[in-house]
């Protein structure tokens, strides 16, 4: 008898399993759950120490699925990343040593750190979900899911990805410190987890069937037209921002590409599903927005003198598109 997928349980398991390990970074755990709906990718920028590769690892306990994690460095090359074809001189013939993009779950750590050819190669494996080495081309896992971080501290010697690649992003999200309250959590957490031996048991496991039931359910999700057509001007807003408020006229030098708006759509349903809603509400769209976005508009050279930020331009585009 073939087995009755319900795979908004089971996210909502792992959603609360990660939180219990994880402190103070929900918005972390949800918009990684939320890549992995909408079968995204995602950029975290945040200061070493606030649990980025923690909360990955403990997504990848939670998933039927490999994970491997990959520390970019100045001296990486793309071969390291992708693999290569090794020579076999008994028969004469090249095998190909599959590399650690070949994973379900790819941590790319200090993404900044690897020169342009690295990136490019991530990059290119993340849009085409394909690897190319020679005349051969090999196909990624189904489920194939990049994170990939960066430090917004240490400049020196890192090499900073170009707009135009920013965008195979579907989420730039950055990572706060927390509060009080949660650090003291955090402190007593780490104690007694010190204290304990780990059993080795695993709680929820989501099967990759249960993921594509929920890809394809997230799809059928109701979106009201007047939803919808709030979401278009939003990115449409991007570019021509004196359209919708004077004041925004000259904010920017380039604004969201259509793979914006294709990824609010994805994100703000992925939310709403996540939510354990059967619709996507203005509410949904105007939360995920930020960080759909902030990677995907350039601020003029005006802007930027005057210390104006990407999430100075969404707060403000926020205000000024009327939602329905």
């Amino acid at each position: 008898m073939q087995e009755t997928l319900d795979p908004k349980h089971e996210f909502a398991g792992l959603r609360e399993q990660i939180g219990r390990s994880i402190l103070g970074q929900q918005m972390l755990i949800d918009r990684l759950l939320i890549a992995l709906l909408a079968d995204g990718h995602l950029l975290v920028e945040g200061a070493p120490g606030l649990a980025k590769t923690t909360a990955i690892k403990h997504l990848a306990q939670g998933l039927e699925g490999d994970f491997h994690r990959v520390q970019f460095t100045p001296d990486l090359l793309p071969a390291d990343l992708t693999g290569t074809e090794i020579y076999r001189p008994h028969d004469g013939s090249f095998r190909f040593d599959r590399g650690p993009i070949f994973h379900n779950l790819l941590l790319a750590d200090e993404v900044n750190r690897a020169p342009a050819k690295v990136q490019s190669a991530l990059l290119e494996a993340m849009g085409e979900r394909q690897v190319t080495v020679g005349r051969e081309t090999y196909q990624l896992p189904a489920l194939f899911l990049v994170m990939a971080t960066q430090n917004p501290i240490e400049q020196e010697g890192t090499y900073p990805l170009p707009e135009a690649q920013l965008d195979r992003f579907l989420m730039h999200v950055r990572v706060d410190y927390p509060d009080l309250e949660t650090e003291r959590a955090i402190l007593r957490l780490n104690r007694d987890e010190a204290r304990e031996e780990r059993s080795g048991a695993r709680g929820v496991v989501v099967s990759q069937a249960h993921v594509f039931a929920a890809r394809r359910a997230i799809l059928e999700l109701y979106m009201a037209p007047e939803v919808e057509d709030y979401l278009v001007h939003l990115v449409m807003a991007t570019r021509k921002p004196g359209a919708y408020a004077l004041e925004l006229e000259g904010w920017l030098r380039f604004g969201a590409s259509p793979r914006a708006t294709i990824a609010l759509d994805r994100c703000a349903r992925a939310l709403a599903w996540l939510n354990g809603r059967d619709f996507v509400s203005p509410e949904d769209v105007q939360a995920i927005a930020p960080d759909v976005l902030r990677h995907r508009v350039l601020l003029s050279y005006e802007s930027e003198a005057e210390g104006r930020q990407a999430d100075d331009f969404i707060r403000a585009l926020l205000t000024r598109v009327p939602a329905p």
